[in-house]
């Protein structure tokens, strides 16, 4: 039981990487109707964003300490931050330490700033072009986007701890009445599920309960309909871009300390994300969460040893294999609907 227990949590860890990367995804083919296979690399941006403000805040200026000397005997060289040196020892040390979660404010323009570009710059030419040109050019910019990340920070992940009060392991077993350490899970991953419910709650009720999401969720319904209205759907679509985009962002800055960003997270995690999306039904953004989780826990099932040991390499198969088998019964994917890719 405490086996399953612990996969289960490794699931909606891993799970919550794939729906928020699958709501993006899904937010913008449910309004544009682009097949955005850049979205992976807008969570490697935001991943990077954070190692960018970690580096920001770790410049340091260089002092000469003449009360102290190095191995060679010559005067000590005494790195200070700027940020310690502005605000203080403790409060400097303390903004460089929770740089990961600062990065998440640090992340949202600039992430929406390059949505908006990649929406007015390239992709509304492709509106009315088939869905295989919308694919290879956006695969094509995330490729581009790719090069840029590696030509500028290198090929080796970049470590990003995440703040201090949070690098240890929380005991489950304790809490639910198991032995001590029979389920020791990582006090971070707890924190990115809660953001990433957090974040799609959010999402969920922007689009239910302001206006705003309102006129965006009709328009996904029925574009013609609501220009004819006198509303401007195109603006609000492009802004749809750039709020997706900024939650694939977010999703990378909380994610960095997980996985060491590296120039090729972006494709690890697309592929996956649009199978995810496929099978929870292209356009159903409650399809693409419920089958971010679903996935998310049977790839961490498969991964068990006792199960590798009959199945080998299940683990690498597992997401693809569950895919077939929903599109074999449901077409559709779970909570697809009629028309939708179907033309």
């Amino acid at each position: 039981m405490d086996q399953i227990l612990l996969q289960i949590l490794n699931g909606l860890d891993k799970g919550s990487a794939y729906a928020l990367i699958a709501l993006g995804l899904t937010l913008i083919f449910g309004t544009l109707g682009v097949v955005n296979f850049a979205h992976g690399a807008l969570f490697m941006i935001g991943a990077f964003c954070a190692v960018t403000l970690q580096k920001i805040l770790s410049l340091s200026t260089i002092t000469i300490d003449p009360t102290k000397t190095d191995f060679l005997g010559n005067p000590a060289k005494i790195k200070t931050p700027y940020v310690e040196a502005w605000f203080g020892p403790e409060m400097g040390a303390a903004i460089i330490d929770w740089s990961v979660p600062l990065a998440i404010l640090f992340s949202i323009p600039i992430m929406i700033l390059i949505g908006f570009i990649m929406e007015r710059g390239l992709i509304k030419h492709f509106y009315s072009r088939p869905h295989a040109d919308q694919i290879l050019v956006t695969f094509g910019l995330a490729i581009v986007l790719q090069e840029i990340i590696k030509q500028n920070f290198g090929a080796n992940p970049i470590p990003t701890p995440a703040p201090d009060v949070f690098r240890g392991s929380f005991d489950f077993g304790m809490l639910l009445g198991f032995d001590p350490n029979a389920i020791i899970y990582p006090y971070w991953r707890i924190i990115y599920f809660v953001f990433s419910m957090i974040v799609i709650s959010g999402v969920f009720a922007f689009l239910r309960f302001t206006t705003f999401g309102m006129v965006v969720r009709a328009g996904m319904a029925d574009r013609e309909t609501v220009g004819l209205l006198g509303i401007n759907i195109d603006k609000r679509f492009t802004i749809m871009f750039g709020i997706a985009a900024a939650v694939a962002g977010m999703a990378g800055v909380m994610y960095a300390p997980i996985n060491s960003p590296n120039y090729h997270m972006g494709m690890d995690f697309l592929v996956l994300s649009f199978v995810v999306v496929v099978v929870g039904g292209m356009g159903s953004l409650p399809g693409a969460v419920l089958a971010g989780f679903l996935l998310g826990i049977l790839e961490s099932f498969a991964s068990m040893n006792e199960i590798k040991q009959f199945l080998p390499g299940i683990d690498q198969i597992i997401i693809y294999l569950t895919a077939i088998v929903i599109l074999l019964v449901r077409p559709r994917g779970l909570m697809g609907k009629r028309g939708v890719m179907e033309e």
